[in-house]
């Protein structure tokens, strides 16, 4: 102890532990990316108990009882209004991106020649995605044109790839709202991010399979040949029966006009739905030659038809849809974050004690030997019927992110929760296009098999097998290191769902030749270093002595930290500095002296 030293002194450190210590900081680039765990620090996916810091309910008077329970009564009503809440801001959210990107999308969505690359296919359907905030609106335009005959079936099958990956934003933004604690943000920015890790990797492997041998367009063929259809009713839209009071009163949107737009039917029609109904019963026909205001007439009749105006905040603006869909995003956006913010601190003080061990056992309870695995597939087919049930993947990984937050779900039962989800929401698809007029029946459901047999070869690929659930450790690390370096996400969010994405769509009007030239060596450049850091950790002797570690190149080629002292820089009010639980650490790497001494 330095008190039993003369002079109350630290000793030097030995060769040995400068060596340790500079062995450490030359290798951080590759393991030093998850944090340290400190002395009095604890595991952030121990899960360890809430600690129930109340007085026993034997101990309390009466009005103590009654006050408990109506903290508990306000505590209930509050959690269930804000995930009201919540569920309505998501669906202005998606109406406000629509606004901003829909037309656009529409127009995307119209180039065939850009099309025919199945490259360029997927990051359209990621993009398209991404900027309206809704699978189910990006899914119905590939109906919608595959139906009309403006898109094959084979060039939508990489567009409805690229919508099974630009859906995971949703839980990735909503991760974001506990980033003010670093386990709880680990343990959500890691549920987040194995949902696209999944989409991602299930793309590598069935987009070139796909292209090369139509192995899904073949077996929707197969599938639709083995079954006699006949068309049925629409599943009814649970969420959509509870929020539209509240939502249809901020603002209705024409989905006809993005449809139109996406088959060729070009119009400069606002998206702001301004009529909801008449006073009497106009013809088709003679329905869309009414004027933009005033009466129109019904056939073999002179008697003027009145429209009614749609009741909602924007009914009568004058504003564009630009203007509408920016009041929209930030009105939205605001609400969606403090009502997540709600939602966690609720959930930390509900989920306490014995509460929290109980939740915890149900959810994350596994079969005794030998039927361990079975807990999975539950798992699995829960998601897959809740998802069903809400008819909203988006709402369902939104819910689940937050509680994997707090330490109520673990990884390992989230990832096959998650992979329900992303079965269920197909299933939705297919009880839509069963829906669909006769003419377009089969073309619809066409598509939807095609999205439900990419995400059940995923499963296949990716849980099946337990040593081939890759997702689960590559999710880990990453949130372990998006911890450490909070900007990481928003640097994830940019790239992985907009920039390269961008980039890739650039390459491809370029010409397929040139997308190959440049993004080739790039992908394998990347499979390389990811082969060569695997192989670092576990089997160093297969390496030659060069590239059993990456100390040889320059310092902000393998570590974060040049990366992240520059970021931190320059971020305003330090938003982008770590959480204070790793001011230690942080004073470690910055003082080998102390870090010297804790190894020794």
């Amino acid at each position: 102890m330095p008190s039993s030293l003369p002079g109350s002194q630290v000793p030097h450190p030995t060769p040995d532990a400068v060596d340790l210590v500079d062995r450490t900081l030359r290798n951080e680039g590759t393991s030093s990316s998850a944090p340290i765990l400190e002395e009095g620090d604890t595991d952030p996916w121990a899960l360890s108990q809430l600690k129930d810091t109340s007085q026993p309910w034997k101990e309390l008077s009466v009005a103590g009882r009654l006050r408990r329970v109506a903290g508990s009564v306000f505590k209930a009503c509050g959690l269930l209004g804000s995930l009201y809440f919540f569920i309505c801001s998501l669906d202005v959210l998606s109406s406000a991106f629509q606004l901003l990107g829909s037309k656009m999308a529409g127009d995307i969505f119209k180039d065939n020649v850009v099309l025919s690359n199945p490259v360029a296919g997927l990051v359209i359907g990621v993009l398209v995605t991404a900027l309206v905030q809704s699978s189910s609106t990006s899914s119905s335009i590939v109906v919608s044109m595959v139906a009309a005959k403006l898109l094959t079936v084979r060039a939508s099958v990489p567009i409805i790839m690229g919508v099974n990956v630009g859906t995971s934003i949703t839980s990735t933004l909503v991760s974001m709202a506990q980033s003010g604690d670093r386990d709880e943000f680990q343990r959500a920015f890691s549920g987040s991010a194995v949902h696209g890790i999944f989409n991602w990797l299930t793309v590598l492997v069935l987009l070139p399979l796909e292209s090369a041998t139509a192995l899904l367009e073949r077996l929707s063929e197969l599938a639709l040949g083995a079954a006699s259809l006949s068309p049925g009713a629409q599943a009814p839209d649970i969420l959509k029966v509870l929020t539209k009071p509240l939502t249809h009163l901020i603002v209705q949107l024409d989905s006809d006009v993005i449809m139109s737009s996406a088959t060729g039917n070009a119009t400069n029609r606002s998206l702001i739905n301004r009529w909801c109904g008449t006073t009497g019963q106009p013809t088709r026909e003679n329905s869309s030659n009414c004027g933009a205001f005033g009466p129109c007439l019904e056939r073999n009749s002179t008697a003027p038809v009145d429209r009614l105006p749609c009741r909602h905040l924007f009914a009568g603006t004058e504003l564009t849809d630009l203007a509408v869909g920016c009041i929209l995003l930030a009105g939205s956006l605001l609400v969606l974050c403090g009502c997540l913010v709600l939602i966690v601190k609720l959930l930390n003080s509900v989920l306490r004690g014995r509460v929290a061990q109980a939740v915890r056992t149900v959810i994350n309870a596994d079969f005794p030997f030998p039927l361990g695995w079975l807990g999975g597939y539950l798992a699995l087919l829960a998601g897959a019927g809740l998802t069903f049930a809400l008819q909203s993947s988006s709402v369902f990984t939104a819910a689940i992110v937050p509680l994997m937050g707090v330490g109520v779900i673990s990884l390992d039962r989230a990832y096959p929760l998650l992979l329900g989800s992303n079965i269920g929401t197909t299933t939705t698809a297919l009880l839509a296009a069963l829906a669909s007029p006769a003419d377009r029946m089969l073309s619809a459901l066409q598509v939807a098999l095609i999205h439900f047999f990419f995400n059940l070869a995923g499963i296949l690929l990716w849980y099946l097998v337990p040593a081939l659930r890759l997702p689960i450790p590559l999710a880990r690390h990453f949130g372990a290191v998006t911890a450490r370096y909070r900007w990481v996400a928003g640097v994830y969010l940019l790239l992985g769902f907009l920039l390269l994405p961008l980039a890739a769509f650039g390459l491809s009007l370029a010409g397929g030749m040139v997308l190959a030239a440049v993004g080739g060596p790039l992908v394998g450049l990347v499979l390389l270093v990811i082969l060569v850091t695997v192989l670092q950790r576990h089997r160093p002797a297969w390496l030659p002595a060069r590239l059993r570690s990456w100390a040889w190149l320059p310092l902000w080629l393998h570590s974060l930290e040049p990366w992240d002292r520059l970021v931190t820089r320059c971020c305003p009010c330090n938003v982008c500095s770590p959480p204070k639980a790793t001011t230690k650490e942080a004073h470690c790497y910055e003082n080998p002296e102390v870090l010297a001494s804790q190894q020794l």
